[in-house]
């Protein structure tokens, strides 16, 4: 057993062991509170405790008169402390304080202070250190409870200590995440708000969209509405064209029943208008045969400004049978000789020579008034027949003026060759309807000294007429053309206008007694016309010859005078001697001769099938109305009358 100790030993070892583990009553919230500070702030919240205690002041020694016991000196420190509860290491020294100043503190007994003992009384003494040391025992298992409590709170503080730390230490994180996050989304705010302007300003140009297409949309609702009632009164229309429209099908179906009598009739009818059609080309040809195949018509040409007027009656147009009525056919012309004379010495009279001629167009006869005299025969061409026309006379008596037209294009003086082929291109159109289809295709050339030359030549063709020579179209063939001359198809008026412009400027003339600008050449142009009726399988073809003849004035002794005289001199007998042949052709023709001399003459070799038993043929006379040419204009008229007096066979047209 242990030894007991002594009161006053125990009271002291267990003051020294005990002083630093007592505490000032703990601020801590207990156990069971959620303690969310950390340890600075658990200090700061013990602060006021540390000043209460440092406020105390060190607690005095118990005085005692008495001497100490040397038990109290001897008793070894180790004994108090191994009595008293371990203090665990973590305590700091402010608890320590707290608890040797709780300790020094003199018991109270009672409430009331101790009265001071006598030094004699130990048994008073020792019962007040009983007492005393009671009063501590309790006081240090208070305290010890207090301190296992503040104990456990520091646990649980140290514990929420470092969870709050690893909070802070999250919450760190959190914040410098959130901070990226917020400098992200001030940089996005700054975006969103450019972004926001933007749209703001789409917005606006929405907006006043919005409201072109509601003012739209208002007039487009109008519309509808218009159209709404335009459907429902087309539908009414519709309704009343239906119904009328199944009387129409009955209808219809009658007019069917109709059209296919009328088809049948339409039928018969075309086979009746063919047949006279054909009646009327024969009955035509017949006229033109009756009028005779060659017929002789004669032109005087006006005076014109600056020429002498010629004395009455040096030309006369006497009246026909029927009076001032029928168309002139006669021309009479007075001449006088002076070398005649009477045996009294007196002037002889006048010789009066009259001829008759197919018509005679006096000087004041138009170009339309001509050309109504001749467009029957030129008709006869899109029948099939070959139809010539020449002019013929002297140097100014009017033959270009007569085919081709005065200058300046006015319709009023076009010659026979544009007006010929407007009434061509206009008769085949009409016979278009009837089946026929018709081509033309055109040639234009010159005969100069015997040498054939093209007037539709252009660029460095020009003048070369050395190449140009006329032959058969192939063996066996009778149709004739002119190698290297250009053969042109024409469809309108147009085009022959642009031919002919371009055939007066190619064509050779000179400087003679009796014109200023002399045509030296003969020209030939030819329209080779070509028709088919596909639906009958018929076909036709012949040429229409229109030629400008030179002038036919005699020799002249006066001309061999120098080397542009000698020149005119080969022209007039080249021109004479082709002229002379074109005669002895027709006189050939008339007398059914078996040898017809076409190739004396290049003139008269070209035009040898419009010249023919199945050609028609027309030659104009023209005479001037100068009696200083009455000499040339005889020698014309003779030469037109013994034509007249010519009777070609009856006329055969080309067909297949």
């Amino acid at each position: 057993m242990e030894p007991q100790r002594s009161p006053l030993l125990e009271v002291k070892g267990n003051i020294e062991v005990k002083r630093p583990l007592v505490k000032a009553p703990s601020r801590l919230p207990l156990p069971g509170s959620r303690f969310k500070r950390g340890p600075d702030q658990m200090e700061d919240a013990l602060e006021p405790e540390k000043k209460r205690t440092r406020g105390l002041g060190t607690a005095p020694k118990i005085a005692t008169s008495r001497p100490r016991a040397p038990a109290l000196t001897t008793v070894p420190q180790t004994q108090g402390q191994t009595a008293a509860p371990k203090v665990p290491k973590k305590t700091g020294p402010r608890c320590s304080t707290a608890i040797a100043t709780a300790a020094a503190a003199p018991p109270m007994l009672g409430g009331k202070k101790p009265s001071k003992r006598p030094a004699w009384d130990l048994k008073g003494q020792l019962c007040d250190l009983t007492a005393e040391l009671k009063c501590y025992r309790e006081r240090t298992q208070t305290l010890d409870q207090e301190n296992q409590q503040l104990r456990d709170q520091l646990r649980e503080a140290q514990q929420q200590a470092t969870v709050l730390g690893a909070e802070r230490r999250t919450l760190e994180g959190e914040l410098a995440r959130v901070q990226a996050q917020a400098e992200q989304g001030q940089q996005e705010l700054g975006n969103l708000s450019a972004r926001v302007l933007e749209l703001e300003e789409r917005l606006g140009t929405q907006e006043s969209l919005v409201q072109e297409l509601q003012k739209e949309q208002l007039g487009l609702q109008e519309e509808r509405r218009g159209l709404a009632t335009r459907l429902e009164e087309q539908e009414r229309r519709l309704q009343t064209s239906e119904a009328a429209l199944s009387g129409s099908q009955a209808e219809v179906a009658s007019l069917r029943q109709e059209t296919v009598a009328q088809a049948a009739l339409l039928a018969e009818r075309g086979e009746r208008l063919h047949g006279l059609e054909m009646e009327r080309r024969r009955l035509h040809n017949q006229l033109q045969e009756l009028k005779g195949n060659i017929r002789v018509f004669c032109r005087v040409r006006p005076v014109l400004p600056g020429e002498p007027t010629p004395s009455p009656g040096f030309l006369l147009f006497p009246s026909g049978p029927g009076g001032p009525s029928d168309l002139p056919t006669r021309l009479s012309l007075s001449r006088s000789d002076e070398r005649r004379g009477t045996l009294s010495g007196a002037p002889a009279p006048p010789t009066r020579h009259d001829f008759s001629f197919d018509r005679v167009f006096p000087p004041g006869s138009g170009q339309d008034e001509v050309f109504e005299e001749i467009a029957m025969l030129v008709q006869s061409a899109l029948d099939g027949y070959p139809v010539c026309i020449f002019a013929y006379g002297q140097t100014g008596s009017g033959k270009t003026f007569t085919m081709e037209g005065g200058p300046g294009g006015d319709p009023q003086v076009e010659g026979l060759i544009p007006r010929a082929l407007r009434h061509l291109f206009s008769i085949a159109q009409e016979l278009g309807g009837q089946g026929w289809t018709y081509s033309f295709v055109a040639s234009y050339v010159e005969i100069y000294n015997e040498t054939v030359r093209d007037l539709l030549a252009t660029g460095t063709r020009k003048g070369q007429g050395g190449e140009c020579e006329i032959r058969r179209a192939g063996p066996g063939s009778e149709e004739l053309t002119v190698t290297n001359a250009r053969y042109v198809p024409v469809s309108c008026e147009k085009e022959v206008e642009a031919l002919l412009h371009l055939a007066r400027q190619n064509r050779a003339v000179a400087r003679t007694a009796q014109n200023e600008r002399s045509s030296r050449s003969h020209s030939v142009f030819q329209l080779q016309i070509s028709g088919e009726h596909a639906a009958r399988g018929l076909q036709c073809g012949a040429p229409l010859s229109l030629v400008d003849l030179a002038g036919s004035e005699r020799l002249d002794p006066g001309l061999a005078l120098g080397p542009g005289e000698r020149e005119r001199l080969r022209e007039t007998q080249a021109i004479n001697s082709s002229l002379s042949t074109l005669g002895l052709v027709i006189m050939a023709l008339s007398n059914k001769e078996s040898h017809v001399p076409y190739r004396n003459s290049k003139l008269t070799y070209l035009l040898q099938n419009s010249l023919g038993g199945s050609a028609k043929m027309l030659m104009f006379v023209n005479i001037s109305p100068l009696e200083e040419n009455v000499s040339e204009s005889l020698n014309s008229l003779r030469f037109a009358s013994k034509v007249n007096q010519c009777v070609i066979g009856t006329a055969q047209a080309n067909r297949k």
